[in-house]
């Protein structure tokens, strides 16, 4: 690989950095054989392009995503409009640079999950200009969407060709200052660019939008990391995305970890779907999430590193462009049960979703498929010995249909912490009750 000669540094955490890379040879995609079945069922399964990259593009690199596109609102009523149909706070301050948030049914279900950001750089700058990032497949459907319920509110909407603007994201878990920090301040200086950290999870990386109509050093192919290594990056990370993770109108915000990506805000006003969303949270119990996933064939189940900041680097090792010879996640049709060998449930523990090479996201039982132990319960339901498997779903009858392969389901690093964090809140919080309790029987006596 060339020495980088120019890169782009976000400050934070969640810095990023644009790296120089040798031009790539494209690859076509590729339609597999569990893929056309699903497609004469009717069912979508798009392909990812690219093929399972080296450990240096997912420790650091910048890629085009093509795969989401943007959405512009704006005018005097663009921010009280979107306020009463998101599950996020778009007048908190901590969401000024952008937040994660998603649209809802009535019932409480994900139609569309987005990140919004304030519009910088368009005609209405400012807090009642936005861009709303949505899965590209989602994008006309999003749009007819908002438009549809926009009624007599005061607003222009447009989506946005990929010519207008372009989004990229950026990742650098290797050197936190970048040689191209200084093309990104000087980029930024002239209003073209606005670099924000991915609001789901600070080690992800940041996002870049550019102006394309006004950029004076547009990017070429030369500088980009395919986009599989950022897809790559963000299952290893268990981060769901688009609507072919989040099956619109049926997924819950909880189990597609919504609430965990800083993607709700329990405390704002009413929303569409605010009823089932604020009951599950304070009455229910969250058993099923959506976890990143290793498949493999024969075997003891691969070995998942320990906790911590460390994780990703120690999970590229396990990483493989296929399976076994012939296999490959992306045979595996979205919605295929994932059962216990051998052990016929009467609910499947796990739904697969989607994936690359050997790794993907699956909703699964936590307290079946990890060893995640659930509020108020004890543990005992799952077992390390215990594996699973999901079948690639070819025709009835077929070579493909009765092959299968293992799955082995994890918690990622951050979501464990976001976890510990909560529990110390609610133990602080419980500590604080039972003090002012003692405080009002005190003041009685």
């Amino acid at each position: 690989m060339q020495p980088a000669t120019r890169s782009i540094a976000v400050a934070g955490p969640a810095s990023a950095a644009l790296r120089h890379r040798s031009a790539r040879t494209a690859t076509t995609p590729f339609v597999c054989l569990g893929c056309r079945s699903v497609q004469r069922r009717q069912q979508q399964c798009r392909p990812f392009s690219g093929t399972v990259s080296t450990q240096t593009d997912l420790r650091s690199g910048l890629t085009k995503l093509t795969s989401r596109r943007l959405i512009s609102v704006s005018g005097p009523d663009a921010s009280k409009f979107l306020q009463g149909v998101i599950t996020n706070n778009i007048n908190a301050p901590h969401n000024a640079n952008g937040f994660y948030t998603g649209f809802l049914t009535a019932q409480g279900r994900v139609v569309h999950d987005v990140i919004i950001y304030p519009d910088d750089l368009g005609p209405e700058p400012g807090k009642q200009s936005f861009l709303i990032e949505v899965d590209a497949d989602e994008a006309v459907t999003l749009h007819k969407h908002i438009k549809r319920y926009k009624l007599r509110s005061k607003f222009n909407l447009k989506l946005l060709d990929p010519e207008e603007r372009a989004l990229y994201h950026t990742w650098n878990d290797v050197d936190q200052s970048g040689p191209w920090s200084k093309l990104v301040e000087e980029v930024q200086k002239d209003g073209n660019a606005r670099a924000v950290p991915d609001p789901r999870v600070p080690a992800f990386g940041s996002r870049v939008i550019i102006n394309q109509t006004a950029s004076s050093s547009p990017l070429t192919n030369a500088d980009l990391t395919p986009e599989s290594s950022y897809h790559l990056r963000r299952y290893l990370l268990g981060i769901p995305e688009g609507q072919s993770e989040i099956i619109s109108g049926t997924a819950l915000p909880l189990e597609s970890n919504m609430d965990v990506m800083n993607g709700i805000d329990f405390r704002k006003g009413c929303y569409v779907g605010q009823e089932l969303t604020i009951r599950t949270k304070h009455r229910g119990v969250v058993r099923k999430r959506i976890l990143p996933c290793i498949l493999y064939s024969e075997g003891a189940a691969p070995e998942i590193p320990a906790d911590g900041p460390g994780q990703l680097e120690a999970l590229e090792k396990l990483l493989k462009p296929e399976v076994e010879e012939g296999v490959k996640a992306e045979m595996i049709p979205q919605g295929a049960s994932i059962d216990k060998v051998d052990k016929k449930s009467r609910s499947a523990p796990g739904k697969w979703l989607r994936g690359i090479g050997n790794v993907g996201l699956a909703l699964c039982r936590l307290e079946v498929m990890t060893d995640t132990v659930l509020p108020g319960e004890t543990p005992g339901m799952y077992s390390p010995e215990q594996d699973f498997v999901v079948s690639l779903g070819g025709e009835e009858g077929s070579e493909v249909e009765a092959k299968k392969v293992k799955v082995k389901a994890f918690v990622p690093f951050w979501l464990k912490d976001v976890w510990r964090m909560e529990a110390e809140k609610a133990e602080e919080e419980r500590r604080m009750r039972e003090e002012l309790l003692r405080d009002r029987e005190s003041d009685v006596e």
